[in-house]
């Protein structure tokens, strides 16, 4: 639990757009100091000017959370600038959908690469750093909260590959708090789990590396990227209300973070069918108008 945020670090990946970019605007009115992460040049760099502009301390990082050496050396900048963060915010992340076997091994490596590799990056690197910092101070508090998905709790068909990477990430996560618990009182971990949430992951496609360049989307790719951007874009919740749930957790000690409680009952089914051995439900039982939907134009 992080008691007063005023004058600690926050490192914040895909910070130039949807969650981060909010939590980053948060943690600077709190009075933190800001290591803003994102792929996207353009972006990180709007979200530095617009930080500085308000007095933050920060610095910007253009980083493929994706790569090990890349990761390395924000870890590397970060402790030669501020020393130990105190909230690590593993965000970064792409979505993808289609039937899971027609997406190709650069759709694997895209997603697995930022969705997973990133959160394990960002959790390899800068845990050891909070756990020295803790065992020196006393006083020292850190939190890790690593962005999963409601995608991690269930599985919606026709976006496997975001399904793989989200359902990891929540593992890792729960591992992280488990394993923390045993060798720290002073070092927290949270997992975010929203659902439809107006953010640019519905473009993800746009920071997408030409060496993982994707063939012809399928049918089932295209029907996927337009049924998930029709249902990102209208969502309620925006992205600030996420951001201030995120920080609230972490003040608190909530580890589940839920942008969309009520979507639970879904995973209460899932997990029920687990528990007795009974076939995966139907994930469209409460709005089977869409599975319908979706069956016609797969079949057609």
């Amino acid at each position: 639990m992080i008691e007063q945020f005023s004058g600690t670090t926050a490192v914040i990946t895909g910070a130039g757009s949807g969650f981060g970019l909010e939590l980053a605007r948060l943690c600077a009115q709190r009075g933190m100091r800001l290591v803003l992460v994102d792929v996207q040049a353009d972006a990180l760099a709007a979200a530095a000017d617009e930080l500085s502009a308000q007095g933050a301390d920060v610095l910007a990082q253009r980083v493929d959370v994706s790569s090990a050496s890349e990761m390395q050396a924000l870890a590397d900048a970060v402790v030669a600038r501020f020393g130990a963060p105190h909230l690590v915010f593993n965000n970064a992340g792409v979505g993808s959908g289609g039937l899971i076997w027609e997406n190709s091994v650069a759709d694997w490596e895209w997603v697995l690469g930022v969705n997973l590799w990133g959160v394990i990056h960002g959790v390899r690197l800068f845990t050891p750093l909070m756990l020295a910092a803790a065992q020196a101070d006393p006083s020292y508090r850190g939190h890790i909260v690593n962005t999963a998905s409601m995608a991690g709790l269930l599985t919606p068909p026709n976006m496997g590959v975001y399904n793989v990477s989200k359902h990891a990430v929540v593992s890792l996560t729960e591992t992280l708090y488990q394993d923390l618990k045993l060798v720290s009182d002073q070092v927290g971990a949270s997992v975010l789990c929203p659902y439809f949430v107006p953010t640019g992951i519905a473009h993800s496609h746009r920071n997408r590396p030409a060496t993982l360049s994707a063939e012809a989307p399928t049918q089932s790719q295209l029907i996927g990227q337009a049924m998930t951007a029709k249902a990102v874009d209208s969502g309620k919740v925006s992205a600030a209300d996420v951001a201030a749930l995120v920080l609230d957790a972490v003040q608190h000690k909530r580890f589940y973070i839920y942008s969309h409680p009520q979507a639970l009952g879904n995973a209460r089914t899932r997990f029920d069918a687990v528990v007795a051995g009974a076939n995966p439900p139907d994930p469209f039982a409460e709005r089977p108008d869409i599975g319908a939907g979706l069956r016609r134009a797969l079949r057609a």
